[in-house]
């Protein structure tokens, strides 16, 4: 996969995770804050104001902060098998 095309579907994902944590918020069927999260780690890559929100939501909740790591190192290993690229040694 290119560097563009994984760049769009980057942003594409983050900000659908966006739009489904805000119409979370309002349905009692959706985790909104859960969503938004999500979303926010997504676009943490690709824009400096969702990294520096990520960077005070950690200094805020460590807990939120780890398990936000944990979940990067997750997501980065299923980006890894999704573009079928070898783990650098």
């Amino acid at each position: 996969m290119n560097r563009h095309a994984k760049r769009i579907l980057v942003l594409i994902v983050g900000w659908a995770f966006i739009l489904l944590g805000v119409a979370g918020l309002f349905l009692p069927v959706l985790q909104g804050v859960l969503f938004l999260l999500i979303g926010l780690i997504v676009l943490s890559s690709e824009y400096v104001w969702a990294h520096r929100l990520m960077g005070r939501l950690r200094a805020r909740f460590p807990k939120l902060g780890q398990t936000a790591d944990q979940a990067a190192v997750k997501a980065a290993g299923w980006l890894r098998r999704l573009s079928r690229q070898r783990r650098p040694d």
